[in-house]
């Protein structure tokens, strides 16, 4: 298992506490001409209701009982969070639904970030691929064929890095006729990978005091959104402890993409000040789909983002001061997208 640091300390291996079911042979092609399903991250602290609500909907996606569920359960911060900590556990050894669960309790707070790249990293390591999920996103019933028929059409192409389930709100004219496009922001709202674009993340960013003074890379991470070498910096300075902002950054410097949703397959509960890295300020995010459609899902062919796509989501995270203080007030005044 990669070694992480935290506060300059190395972190115990985390412990698999509970295999709650036993593991059985993956089924042939249950998603229509897929090669095996991804098994999920689920990424739990200290909010039960909130992960209550996660799985319900979890449960309801036409592929969870033929889908490996892995919760990981951070450990407690400090004796404030122990309660709900505990409440978490119970809960989440009341769940059924799934092919197959198991339960990762960490014995010691990881923090998000570090619980995410650990995470994703076994599983990743494991299958070869994996499905992300937060323990505040309410997901449609077909975000799990989405993810997984996205992970299988682009398994081959090096250059898109994730699959993310969500849509910023972004406005889709009604002849785009396919049911994603590609972005040059990555998401960390429900999203999927595959190994081998994971391991090219360098999260220790060696490279940063170069780059931040390359104009032309500057430039690059800024197709995704002014925001994001702001955030960076306050990564590098330790104001911000964020796995998401460094995955962006390899998209960024690998020439990568991440694929979006037409209609967002997830819907984000967490902005209501309980989340880690989560203000109390309403997310530019598209109606949740129905999901009801069975048809096969239209990936476009060319990996290029569309320009009046991209200039959108810049537009909705913007890096100059003025930018951010209208984008703020915009969204806490009228509680509605960007």
């Amino acid at each position: 298992m990669t070694e992480l640091k935290k506060s300059g300390a190395h972190l115990k291996p985390v412990e698999t506490i509970s295999d709650t079911t036993s593991e059985q042979k993956q089924s042939d092609s249950p998603a229509g001409g897929l090669i095996g399903l991804a098994p999920i991250a689920l990424f739990a602290y200290n909010r039960p209701e909130h992960l209550r609500r996660t799985v319900e909907r979890l449960q309801e996606n036409t592929l969870a009982s033929q889908s490996d569920l892995h919760i990981f359960s951070d450990g407690a911060k400090d004796s404030n969070s122990l309660n709900a900590v505990r409440e978490v556990r119970r809960f989440i050894r009341t769940i059924d639904g799934f092919r197959s669960m198991a339960i990762i309790e960490r014995s010691e707070n990881f923090g998000l970030a570090n619980s995410v790249i650990d995470g994703i990293s076994q599983l990743c390591d494991r299958s070869g691929q994996v499905i992300s999920v937060e323990d505040d996103l309410l997901t449609s019933p077909d975000f799990l064929r989405f993810m997984n028929a996205a992970l299988d059409r682009y398994r081959f192409d090096a250059q898109v890095f994730s699959i993310g389930a969500i849509n910023f709100a972004i406005d889709i004219p009604p002849d785009y006729s396919y049911d994603a496009f590609f972005s040059y922001r990555s998401c960390s709202i429900g999203w999927a990978t595959w190994k081998d674009r994971w391991r090219q993340a360098d999260w220790q960013l060696a490279d940063y005091s170069e780059s931040r003074l390359d104009r032309r890379r500057l430039e690059k991470f800024r197709r995704g959104g002014g925001d994001l070498p702001r955030m960076l910096a306050k990564q590098m300075a330790g104001q911000l402890d964020s796995w998401a902002i460094r995955w962006a950054y390899a998209h960024a410097m690998h020439d990568a993409v991440a694929l979006m949703p037409t209609q967002s397959r997830v819907y984000h509960i967490g902005y209501d000040g309980s989340g880690t890295n989560c203000r109390n300020l309403p997310l530019p995010q598209g109606e949740l789909a129905s999901g009801k459609a069975s048809t096969p899902y239209k990936f476009p062919d060319s990996l290029l983002p569309k320009p009046s796509f991209a200039r959108q989501l810049r537009e909705m995270h913007p890096g100059s001061f003025v930018g951010r203080l209208r984008k703020y007030v915009f969204l806490k005044f009228s509680g509605s997208r960007f």
